[in-house]
């Protein structure tokens, strides 16, 4: 009797963490935007060409709003030329750029924050310019001379580049200016303004019509990204890192209240969007412990997911039997909600090595793998193939759009592969195996060490613990109005986000490591002075810097070390 079709489930993780200045209302990094324009506009272009796929596709609440927020802003531009709060779309349609040679160079040195060999130098005329870029930023004698018309073009050729490809195949208008190559008018640029307020009006629509299509299943994250086991018991990092020195702060405070208002607020979020209550949960970097996966469950999800290392460190412990297949969701003992677990070496297979081989060899190969599992494991095997949702492509030619074409085109017609979503594993009543103890960790390695452990990431938890006992004496000083109140609860989501400590460290990039802490700073000011406090010192201080250069430049991390 042949066997049943391997239930395959692709679950993409779109996130950014809150990237505006929340008390002057200007976007500090434009990665929101771009992401939207390359990645988000393309991973539901590949799903709506192939009718018979089928995915996950999980949202951040945080980024949908910034996704709004970019759409209503660039309407209004558009419309009544409101003044746009992202200092690179500002300049993309500026009557007149800064006549200052240092703010010129900063602005041509921004447009090389791209994938060199994908996005730069695959357009001659963009390679010239960023080669021309570079020289002038070795060459300060040199700046006087950068005119108007050198920043424009690198500007058009910056968002040209990070265009989605199902954009570029399809839209005349982009393909025209890629044609064009150089001295782009203020026409140019304001049509280049128009397409890229198209993608960001309807992306979210898009996704909303494929799940009332059956094709996608929408999950969500916990309102800002934080990571929950941690908010409620630092100590867990512990569980899978017993040697790991902790931050001076031995708890957070208030963190089940905080878990708790993250998923709250993230659904009430959601149903704006979506109309409808999500059924399940991604959480924030697959990171779980009992305590999170309880809350989960009282929360009304039906299911969540994490990093495959978990389970199998989980597996190891002697409470655990040994169940003869790891491609199952499982349900902790005392707990009421399924938990999937990824396909750690699938996963990264696409996220870290696909990029470099062809593309039908790449979805051959993983098929090839697949099919190794189907034959080696049980009938009611599921395998969960989870992975961010916008980093990996910039490093596939053309934003992966072959790779991603093959991949839905051969697995939603195999006949020995089933594309499904987690929930119609559930409704179809797939065994969920049963787990009676969990070790704590998250998708990257199986443990919290991407944002705890190490002097900078446990600085980062101290200072955080600061501003929140800051915030709880106030709210109990009752010296906050309601709205007061409202508006530094959502500063202190912000500060409570994963990102930032994932930043801190010396093995991450300069730039990015930079970036991301002196926001940190930012909002945990911001925080205070919302609190009527003056922020600490400290506060006005760099207290990680960045010298490393991992992999993919570290927006991704592979599950096992």
């Amino acid at each position: 009797m042949k066997k049943k079709q391997l239930k395959l489930v692709l679950c993409w993780h779109m996130h950014q963490p809150e990237y505006r200045d929340l008390r002057t209302g200007q976007f500090v990094l434009p990665w929101t935007y771009l992401h939207v324009i390359k990645d988000y506009v393309d991973m539901a272009a590949h799903l709506e060409a192939v009718p018979d796929a089928r995915a996950v596709v999980n949202f951040a609440p945080i980024l949908l709003e910034q996704i709004e927020e970019y759409a209503q802003q660039v309407n209004n531009y558009l419309h009544d030329r409101t003044a746009l709060t992202d200092p690179l779309l500002a300049a993309l349609v500026s009557p007149k750029l800064s006549d200052n040679p240092e703010e010129r160079l900063q602005l041509l040195k921004d447009c090389l924050r791209a994938n060199r060999d994908r996005q730069i130098n695959r357009y001659p005329a963009f390679q010239k310019l960023a080669d021309m870029t570079d020289w002038l930023n070795q060459h300060f004698d040199a700046l006087p001379y950068i005119n108007e018309q050198f920043v424009i073009d690198m500007l058009v050729w910056y968002h040209l580049a990070w265009m989605g490809e199902t954009v570029k195949l399809t839209d005349s208008r982009v393909q025209h200016l890629i044609a064009k190559g150089s001295f782009y008018t203020r026409h140019d640029r304001v049509e280049l303004l128009e397409i890229i307020s198209e993608q960001l009006s309807c992306v979210i629509q898009r996704y909303k019509v494929l799940a009332r299509k059956g094709q996608v299943e929408l999950s969500v994250t916990p309102y800002a990204h934080p990571i929950m086991p941690l908010l409620l018991d630092i100590h867990v990092a512990h569980q899978a890192m017993p040697d790991a020195p902790l931050p001076d702060c031995t708890h957070y405070a208030g963190g089940e209240e905080r878990v708790e208002w993250h998923l709250k607020k993230a659904v009430k979020t959601f149903e704006r969007f979506f109309g409808f209550k999500p059924k399940g949960c991604w959480p924030s970097e697959g990171a779980i412990s009992a305590e999170t996966l309880k809350i989960l469950g009282k929360a009304g999800f039906n299911w969540t997911a994490s990093g495959g290392s978990v389970l199998s460190n989980s597996l190891h412990l002697p409470e655990n039997e040994q169940p003869p297949s790891r491609h199952h969701p499982f349900k902790l003992a005392k707990t009421k909600i399924a938990c999937f677990f990824r396909d750690d070496g699938l996963s990264d297979l696409i996220g870290f090595d696909y990029s470099t081989w062809h593309a039908d060899d790449a979805v051959s190969d993983l098929i090839n793998h697949l099919m190794n599992i189907r034959a080696a494991e049980p009938e009611d095997s599921v395998v969960s193939i989870i992975m961010d949702g916008e980093n990996a492509w910039e490093y596939f030619p053309h934003n992966g759009y072959f790779f991603l074409s093959a991949l839905y085109k051969q697995l939603s017609s195999h006949p020995d592969i089933e594309l499904t979503t987690f929930s119609e594993c559930l409704k179809n009543k797939v065994p969920v195996k049963p787990l009676k103890k969990l070790l704590a960790g998250s998708w990257v390695y199986g443990t919290f060490s991407t944002w705890i452990g190490d002097s900078d990431k446990n600085r980062g938890w101290d200072m955080l613990c600061d501003v929140k006992l800051a915030f709880d004496q106030a709210v109990a000083d009752k010296r906050l109005s309601n709205k007061q109140l409202k508006k530094a609860e959502y500063q202190l989501a912000v500060c409570e986000g994963s990102d930032w400590f994932w930043w801190f460290g010396d093995y991450n990039p300069g730039q990015a490591v930079s970036s991301f802490e002196k926001q940190f700073r930012l909002n945990l000011a911001n925080l205070y002075k919302l609190l009527d406090k003056e922020p600490p010192a400290y506060l006005s201080l760099s207290f990680t810097q960045g010298s490393g250069a991992p992999a993919m430049g570290g927006v991704m991390r592979q599950g096992a070390e």
